[in-house]
């Protein structure tokens, strides 16, 4: 770990997809840099996940730049096997990556920023933050009002159907997440799933035109069109949408799809139009929220976001994010796009320090949306997006 007598032309906080692709690029620049990982080993974040979750996007969307995911396409990796995926990422390219290091605070000095650490603290003329979207677990405020006997768990905690007891189970929370949760539930409880079902991407459509569909997601609804912006706008009201699993695959199972959860009374679960849930357990797939609270100075918006150019904090010169949701397409926030963002982000990083950058640059795409210069204002990022 570099102390701070010594000053790193950048550190890069986090060592997930976001963070490995921006230490790709950077590693490209020549330039001398850290990727500081507070779990104690790359990956650590998937493997903690629940046994049976897959990945989101296809094989064939799952790759970080520079390296094919070693996978058939349109089948969905496991999550212990894209765990093992970045750590022969890491191996693979020599990145410098610090593991058991937890960044405590990021502030301004002088020209450069102090990190402080849980090994020491470091200096550095740029930091690229790359946490990802899933920092802490949004858990409704509704929660404060069951009933003790009733068990809570956030989809983060969730391991498998042992982890539940018998009777019966409420999963709130209708996106993929939780719909996957509530499938594997009720082959041994009998299950409700709570929420407003998001839409379903039939499997055909993925398998035989996804080419199109993700060059759609990646290419048109970005930050460069009124379409775009439009789906950024409303992005943190709505979960992501269903893929590998439909409603019909619900009724099929036996899930019982209720309204979304309104209250509680009685210390027990209250849906709209309906009246309390006698429940065992409840298991809230509600999301996460960000955890920037760390970096001195940063201005976050209602969702908790940092206002960003593409990445780049235009109040704080030498501070930029990757990873983000919608930094500036609905993938930025998904293992196939944050390799784009993260090129934008070092290349606007080695211009501001001089550094030489063979930091390839992003071609413009065929819809006239100007990915190589990255939009004008600064945007308001949403609610996180699974599959990160």
């Amino acid at each position: 770990m570099n102390q701070s007598s010594e000053s790193l032309d950048a550190v890069v906080v986090g060592a997930g997809a976001a963070g490995l692709a921006a230490g790709y690029q950077l590693n490209r620049t020549g330039q001398r840099f850290e990727i500081l990982e507070a779990g104690p080993r790359v990956g650590e974040s998937w493997r903690h996940r629940w046994e049976s979750l897959r990945l989101f996007t296809p094989a064939q969307h799952d790759a970080l730049p520079g390296l094919t995911y070693p996978a058939a396409r349109n089948t969905y990796p496991g999550k212990n096997d894209f765990a093992d995926y970045l750590e022969s990422y890491v191996a693979h390219f020599g990145l410098p990556v610090r593991t058991g290091i937890r960044v405590e605070a990021v502030a301004s000095a002088g020209d450069e920023f102090a990190l402080s650490t849980s090994k020491g603290s470091v200096r550095a003329a740029n930091v690229i933050v790359a946490t990802g979207a899933n920092a802490l677990p949004r858990i409704p405020a509704t929660a404060v009002g069951l009933e003790p006997a009733i068990r809570q768990l956030h989809s983060s905690n969730y391991r498998g159907p042992d982890d539940v007891p018998d009777g019966e189970v409420l999963v709130v929370g209708a996106g993929t997440s939780g719909s996957e949760i509530a499938l594997e539930l009720s082959a041994t409880h009998r299950v409700l799933l709570s929420g407003r079902p998001t839409p379903h991407i039939p499997d055909l459509l993925l398998r035989y035109a996804g080419g199109v569909y993700w060059s759609f997601l990646h290419s048109v609804l970005t930050l460069r069109t009124p379409v775009g912006r439009k789906v950024a706008s409303e992005f943190h009201k709505r979960g992501a949408p269903l893929i590998r699993i439909s409603p019909k695959d619900l009724d099929a199972a036996g899930v019982v799809r209720v309204p979304r959860l309104s209250g509680t009374t009685g210390g027990r679960p209250m849906v709209d139009g309906g009246g309390p849930a006698s429940v065992r357990t409840v298991i809230w797939a509600t999301g996460y929220r960000p955890d920037l609270d760390w970096i001195e100075g940063l201005e976050l918006t209602p969702w908790g976001w940092p206002e960003t150019k593409r990445g780049v904090v235009p109040r704080i010169p030498g501070l930029y994010f990757v990873g983000m949701p919608f930094q500036y397409a609905l993938t930025s926030g998904l293992i196939g796009g944050v390799g784009r963002d993260a090129a934008y982000v070092v290349r606007h990083l080695a211009g501001r320090t001089g550094a030489g950058s063979v930091v390839a640059a992003v071609p413009k795409a065929g819809n006239g949306d100007r990915e190589d210069d990255g939009g004008g204002k600064p945007q308001h990022p949403g609610g996180g997006y699974p599959g990160t």
